[in-house]
């Protein structure tokens, strides 16, 4: 869709070029901004930043917030982890041009209750850096920074930088289960387990939620104590991709199957 409200293109080439005017935003893939009318006047280009899409060090993974989908899909298999990135991936049902240009943290700051990547960043424990306007930077947990549909904690000015996923996330077992209406249709629930090699438990909900739920165990739980923890949680999402009813019940049997198959492992 043509922007027919902007007048200006900027390249950012270095820090300083991230401080933006009234009217302006970023521009990273833009497949969502592109997609629908804006209430914008000028666009500033991330991808001239340089950033390289990935980094792998002794402390885990980095990703540029530039990194698109199909980037991340060359990151070398090499952890327990690995086969959770092409899982999530593959939840976002996009052809191979929005995979080419879809970008990770672009994904990440839209925050819909359906980002795949918010599903991967969530589940790993993932860190998203944040530069601020001022020349400093915060780190939050993804799971923190979505607080429901569109709405994240970023302020006005802040661009999120990378995001980075710790070394001992990326060695545990996962479990992955999604559900949708439709075999091509947009995620309706999708929930994955995370076992440490402590013995640890992490499950996360995303999709069938507004925002992400994270839940932590000792060991893998119980049906009965699923069932207990799932009666606690609240705004199941509704639109037309599920009723919250339905999404509740559907969730719950993704968790007891997510949840099996790491007691078996």
């Amino acid at each position: 869709m043509d922007l027919n409200r902007v007048t200006s293109l900027r390249a950012a080439r270095a820090r300083d070029d991230l401080r933006l005017a009234p009217g302006e935003t970023v521009l990273a893939g833009g497949s969502w901004l592109f997609s629908e009318p804006q209430e914008i006047s000028g666009l500033v280009d991330l991808t001239t930043m340089g950033w390289e899409p990935w980094t792998v060090h002794d402390r885990g993974l980095s990703v540029a917030a530039t990194c698109t989908i199909a980037e991340l899909m060359d990151v070398p298999a090499v952890w327990t982890a690995s086969p959770l990135f092409r899982q999530c991936a593959e939840a976002l049902l996009m052809s191979f041009k929005i995979w080419g240009t879809a970008t990770v943290g672009g994904n990440l700051c839209l925050a819909l209750p359906a980002g795949a990547m918010i599903s991967l960043a969530t589940a790993l424990d993932a860190v998203v850096v944040i530069w601020r306007p001022d020349g400093t930077e915060r780190r939050e947990l993804v799971a923190e920074l979505v607080l429901g549909v569109r709405h994240t904690t970023l302020q006005s000015g802040e661009v999120v930088r990378s995001l980075e996923i710790p070394i001992g996330s990326l060695r545990a077992r996962t479990a992955f289960r999604r559900f949708s209406l439709a075999p091509l249709g947009r995620s309706s629930a999708i929930v994955i387990g995370r076992l440490d090699d402590d013995g640890r438990l992490t499950l996360t909900v995303t999709a069938a939620t507004p925002r992400p739920y994270v839940f932590r165990f000792g060991s893998p739980p119980t049906d009965d104590e699923l069932q207990n923890l799932f009666a606690s949680v609240h705004g199941w999402y509704d639109d037309a991709h599920g009723a919250p009813d339905w999404r509740k019940a559907v969730t719950l049997e993704l968790a007891y199957d997510v949840c099996e198959e790491l007691r078996a492992s």
